[in-house]
């Protein structure tokens, strides 16, 4: 926390202290370890040679660039030690952008939230023990993990608490629950040889007719929950439906409605223990608190590391997406007769692998339960594309692999319809809800949180630095002309085309995207979106100290770390108290820090990371929201508004969104807005037109050689 115009203390700005110098030793130092790597990282892309062990060195230099520089920022040296030395670190940190910019598969591993690569920890062991620092004993592992596909391999990443191994002693003949079968489904009939998935998802799409997405649910027998905790009606809805025996939810009501209380207690509800909750890694400490408050009497353990100090007696198992490899062989045998995946966007991509290991531990479970309750928690099921409901329906056991499951194909039998009716659609769409979606707004359950709205706030980059922006602004349009052009010569020698050929734009905007090998310019849309963000953060930081003297406590988002440590020095110049939240910080560094913002007159900001803090956190006791930079997806910026704007809330929430005018950032702007309409028209009946698959940053390049080839002519 920070004291007013002070900056945090050490405890909440620099990186873990354990690690330590080794005495008597002549190492490389980290900075020249890491500069090293980067560099041969930078020569494997230059020659498209990127094979898994660069991504893995990628990965491990960036997350020790930014321990670097955590550290160094927070180190007690001289001002001239301290610039010199992140001078060094933005380097290696300009290195890796380039070499993310040629190859744009990169990036995902810069993202927060991203699961470590195979041998990752090795190799971050060998960087730092060649620098002559000793690894954290908890990073140390014996050797590099071997390819996923080996189930040796996969055995050797696993590990079984000693918990666990004495609750599977004290109940060694562990049965499966087959007490409540159904009856087998009928084999399909009329739909036998069609494919369904994608007329499924079709009729999310088009056959809302105005309606929201929500199933019947029963009126609520009680609003009181243990402890004298009082429901929203809504909540106690959910709860009622489990109790009346329905097992599966996509719970996707807007964030800010008390998920985390519905789920507690519909597994309450369903008598659904033991209970498995998998989360991000920064919710997870608050799912153990929330437990302990609406369900007291169910003890919660929440799953670190190796699991070293759960309790493998307890009701309620909280385990994170990030160390899910290390324990679904155990999790999946432990006999849990409900789970709940929060945040269930994390498994959209179901080729990633902590998608495949919640599918797998939901199949398990379904195996071994016959009617386990399942829930899918997310505000924003739909990030980019209707495509996204697959992995959280196969969750569900809603369909398979590549077919609806059994309830759902009985339902669509009963129908009588195939998808070349009209009427097919409304109906399937029926048939899906009816199997659990429960999608309830502010707006219509919960009047007493008072209305939120998003404010523009255009800037103007004046000096060098707004004209450096424009110009490479210019630089990158040049270069999608003369991309263009080839591409329409080589097609058509000599002939002149008249018009734009709106089917080629597409396709050379999406040549940059993925390969900017071919440009000798390092100027590209990710690296224009980041100094942008550099060039607003003043003027972002300069307008939440306004807000924070005149209407009080102030919630500051940011995408990138420079931005936030711009933002945290311009308050600490201005004498506003702020404290942070931030991807790297332990689970108790954040807790203080949310405490101290919630609970300390003095403390009038709270930093945030857009990806570190854009869930599971309770915000309300501010009303202003500053966004200092654009997300990719409108979810993101949602999550984070919903920070503010939930239950507890009783002031106006304003979301204040910098952007500066006359650049990109603009039109990005407008490409988010329009994206939103997507979550609209599959769940909340919009009529909205908007396309299910915009591409943010394709649609981007799109619009600016759009523009530079109009100019042309």
């Amino acid at each position: 926390m920070a004291t007013r115009g002070g900056r945090q203390s050490g405890a909440s700005r620099s990186a873990p202290r354990q690690q330590r110098r080794h005495r008597g030793q002549g190492e490389q130092g980290i900075i020249q370890v890491l500069a090293k790597a980067a560099r041969d990282i930078e020569l494997a892309v230059q020659r498209d040679r990127v094979r898994p062990s660069i991504r893995t060195s990628f990965q491990v230099v960036a997350l020790l660039v930014r321990e670097e520089r955590n550290r160094v920022t927070a180190d007690d040296i001289s001002e001239a030690q301290r610039t010199e030395q992140l001078k060094r670190i933005d380097g290696i940190a300009t290195i890796l952008a380039r070499s993310a910019a040629r190859d744009g598969s990169l990036l995902a591993l810069l993202a927060e939230d991203a699961a470590p690569l195979e041998g990752a920890r090795s190799l971050m062991r060998e960087m730092q023990l060649a620098a002559g620092i000793e690894p954290p004993a908890e990073e140390v592992v014996s050797k590099p993990a071997t390819p996923a596909a080996s189930p040796s391999a996969r055995a050797e990443r696993q590990v079984v608490p000693q918990s666990v191994i004495s609750r599977q002693l004290a109940n060694p003949f562990l049965a499966p629950d087959f007490s409540a079968a159904p009856r087998p489904a009928a084999r399909p009939r009329l739909l036998a040889s069609w494919e369904l998935l994608g007329p499924l998802l079709r009729s999310f799409e088009e056959a809302s007719g105005g309606a929201s997405s929500c199933m019947d649910l029963p009126a609520p027998s009680s609003l009181q929950a243990p402890g004298g905790r009082e429901l929203m009606p809504h909540q106690a809805q959910v709860v009622a439906a489990a109790a009346a025996g329905h097992r599966t939810f996509l719970l996707a009501d807007e964030p800010g409605l008390g998920k985390t209380a519905q789920a507690l207690l519909a597994a309450q509800a369903a008598d659904a223990y033991p209970l498995l909750v998998v989360v991000p890694n920064v919710v997870k400490t608050n799912w153990a608190r929330e437990a302990g408050l609406w369900t007291p009497t169910h003890a919660a353990t929440v799953v670190h590391g190796d699991g070293d100090t759960i309790d493998a007696f307890s009701d309620i198992v909280v385990v994170n997406y990030e160390v899910l490899d290390r324990h679904v062989g155990w999790l999946g045998s432990l006999g849990f007769r409900g789970m709940v995946v929060d945040e269930a966007h994390f498994i959209k991509n179901k080729t990633s692998q902590r998608s495949r290991h919640v599918l797998e531990l939901s199949e398990r479970i379904r195996s071994r339960t016959v009617r386990p309750l399942l829930m899918a928690l997310t505000g924003t099921p739909l990030i980019n594309d209707i495509e996204d409901f697959l992995a959280i329906w196969e969750f569900l056991g809603w369909i398979g692999d590549k077919e609806p499951g059994a309830a759902l194909t009985e339902a669509l039998e009963d129908n009588g319809l195939t998808p070349v009716d009209h009427g097919f659609y409304p109906a399937a769409r029926a048939a899906v809800i009816d199997l659990g979606i429960v999608r309830r707004r502010k707006v219509d359950v919960a009047a007493d949180i008072p209305a939120r709205r998003i404010a523009d706030l255009p800037v103007e980059l004046d000096g060098p630095l707004g004209r450096s922006i424009r110009d490479a602004e210019r630089v990158l349009a040049r270069r999608l002309v003369k991309r263009y052009e080839s591409a329409l010569e080589a097609r058509n020698p000599g002939v002149v085309a008249e018009g734009i050929d709106h089917d080629l734009v597409r396709r050379v905007a999406g040549w940059e995207r993925q390969d900017t090998s071919e440009s000798s310019s390092d100027e590209n849309v990710f690296s224009m979106m980041r100094r942008i963000g550099q060039a607003k953060a003043g003027l972002a930081a300069d307008y939440a100290a306004q807000l924070a003297r005149n209407v009080g406590k102030v919630v500051f988002f940011a995408k990138h770390v420079d931005v936030m440590d711009t933002a945290e020095k311009t308050f600490a110049q201005r004498g506003i108290g702020y404290t942070s939240i931030r991807g790297d910080q332990t689970p108790r560094v954040r807790q203080k820090s949310i405490d101290a913002f919630v609970n300390d007159p003095d403390v009038e900001v709270v930093v945030c990371s857009l990806t570190a803090a854009g869930v599971g956190l309770n915000l309300q006791v501010a009303s202003n929201v500053v966004l200092a930079e654009l997300s990719w997806t409108d979810a993101e910026q949602t999550q984070a508004i919903d920070r503010v704007h939930r239950i507890g809330q009783d002031q106006p929430v304003t979301a204040w969104r910098v952007i500066a005018a006359q650049t990109i950032d603009a039109r990005i702007a407008e490409l988010i807005d329009d994206k939103a309409g997507l979550a609209a028209r599959a769940l909340d009946g919009s009529d909205e037109q908007v396309s299910s698959s915009v591409d943010v940053q394709l649609e981007a390049l799109v619009a600016l050689l759009t523009d530079a080839l109009t100019n042309a002519a």
